[in-house]
């Protein structure tokens, strides 16, 4: 069993950004891929808002960049899907691909979290290229363009409000002719004069020319019609799901899923176990706050590591 001082499960901008600052810390960490190296940049194409890119960056290139800056200071790199952690007692035991197992004394998840998708036709294949499940990342490209926002929550409420400052027409489908967002974000959207409506409208397939999106092909849920609803964008706004199964539990976490760290840090109730990116984070989701919260995790971990009394740490954390 191999066995590790610190390991990293996840390599989007915030495992990826702890690999960067725990390799030049002297710790040579064991990153563990996952199924998607890069996480959710790698289906994103330009990226316009990361510091540092003038004329910006292609997600799967920023993400290329940040591993092989991390292996340049000493981290290593398995491929491979975390099933199961034990972290009982240290070292803590790691479980990758259901058979490989490792131990760390420290672990760093930045596991992410995953758009909901709808799973129609059409969707997954157009992802990037039409198809965006992140209005602050992708509404620019949009400008002066009709869109679709599909959801009923909060979430799709301020996705379509935000996406008015770029598009000439925002239209919200439900499929429901009731909308679960709170009163005052459904009066904000209805108040807009740039969004329409398409209620009881079961969005079942992408309509694309084979390069872009032209429409969403609904289902109208009282009358069993079946129409098409030109547009040059579809957001997908229906929740977003943290990547914390493989935990079973055993970190405290809120109602949804998403880890709960201890006040400013990245700490979690379990002392030498910490969270950062969007497996922690249900409110940001960009890639420089993930970014952030990976440089914290490093440094948190690493102050750890050196002293010698836990309760002592998460004491300080709580502060």
């Amino acid at each position: 069993m191999e066995k590790h001082r610190v390991m990293i499960l996840g390599t989007g901008p915030a495992g990826l950004t702890a690999a960067i600052y725990a390799a030049r810390a002297n710790f040579e960490p064991l990153v563990v891929e996952g199924n998607e190296p890069g996480g959710q940049l790698t289906l994103t194409t330009e990226i316009e808002n990361f510091p540092g890119f003038e004329d910006g960056i292609m997600g799967p290139t920023l993400m290329d960049q940040m591993r092989r800056q991390a292996e340049r200071f000493g981290a290593k790199f398995y491929t491979g899907y975390v099933t199961a952690v034990d972290i009982s007692k240290r070292p803590f035991k790691v479980t990758v691909n259901g058979e490989e197992q490792f131990e760390a004394e420290a672990l760093i998840i930045s596991t992410g979290a995953s758009a909901k998708l709808l799973g129609i036709k059409g969707e997954s294949e157009m992802i990037g290229h039409g198809v965006s499940t992140c209005a602050t990342c992708d509404g620019f490209f949009f400008r002066g363009k009709r869109i679709i926002v599909v959801g009923g929550g909060d979430s799709a409420m301020e996705e379509a409000t935000f996406l008015t400052k770029f598009a000439s027409e925002v239209t919200i489908v439900h499929r429901r002719d009731t909308l679960r967002a709170s009163k005052v974000m459904q009066d904000r959207a209805r108040e807009n004069p740039k969004i329409k409506w398409e209620l009881n409208a079961a969005p079942i397939a992408v309509v694309a020319d084979g390069k872009k999106v032209t429409g969403l092909e609904v289902k109208d849920s009282k009358t069993g019609e079946v129409r098409v609803i030109e547009t040059e964008g579809i957001f997908v706004a229906i929740g977003h799901s943290p990547n914390t199964g493989f935990l079973n539990g055993q970190i405290e976490a809120d109602e949804v899923g998403y880890i709960q760290t201890v006040g400013v840090s990245t700490a979690t109730n379990v002392p030498g176990v910490f969270a950062c990116g969007d497996v922690a984070d249900p409110h940001y989701r960009q890639a420089i706050t993930a970014a952030g919260s990976g440089c914290k995790a490093a440094m948190d971990v690493e102050k750890f590591l050196e002293g010698s009394n836990v309760q002592d740490w998460i004491t300080v954390a709580q502060s």
